[in-house]
């Protein structure tokens, strides 16, 4: 696939869960982990694993390496030593925590951001990359069973 091709990939994989939740975010919900992840036999831990990764995917590593490559002294070679070696991890785990959909996107992501001959299309790159990334971390917040923490209120300081 070119450049562009992996782009219009990652706009049309947004649009397909802009108001539909990934069939694989929804069975992650539900307790279903076919990876097995999770200890003790609970799967509370998994969502909380892959609600921090879908967050630092988005707004820590894509947004951040944006803003690193469009600085004009930014160099290509070393963002994409640091892609394949932090976000081809990153992709590694969303699989280990049953999003392999996920994980296989932000491998072509990795794929291709190191076939990128210039700043710009790595630019154009990433930013299709995060938008994806933006919308699949808000389903996988989603899911995560925000009223859990009622059982855990904060301690008054005297």
């Amino acid at each position: 696939m070119t450049i562009d091709e992996v782009i219009a990939r990652f706009e049309q994989e947004r649009e397909k869960i802009w108001f539909d939740q990934p069939d694989e975010v929804k069975a992650l919900g539900q307790g279903i982990v076919p990876r097995g992840t999770g200890s003790r036999c609970q799967y509370l831990s998994t969502i909380i694993f892959a609600e921090g990764e879908a967050r630092t995917m988005a707004d820590e590593m894509l947004w951040g390496l944006i803003r690193v490559a469009e600085d004009t002294d930014a160099d290509l070679k070393t963002l994409q030593s640091l892609i394949k070696e932090i976000i081809g991890y990153k992709a590694d785990f969303f699989d280990f925590v049953s999003l392999p959909h996920a994980a296989s996107l932000i491998h072509l992501y990795v794929d291709t951001a190191c076939r990128c001959t210039t700043l710009e299309e790595l630019c154009r790159l990433s930013h299709a990359a995060l938008s994806y990334a933006n919308r699949l971390h808000m389903w996988v917040d989603f899911i995560l069973p925000w009223g859990l923490g009622d059982g855990f209120r904060r301690v008054k300081s005297a």
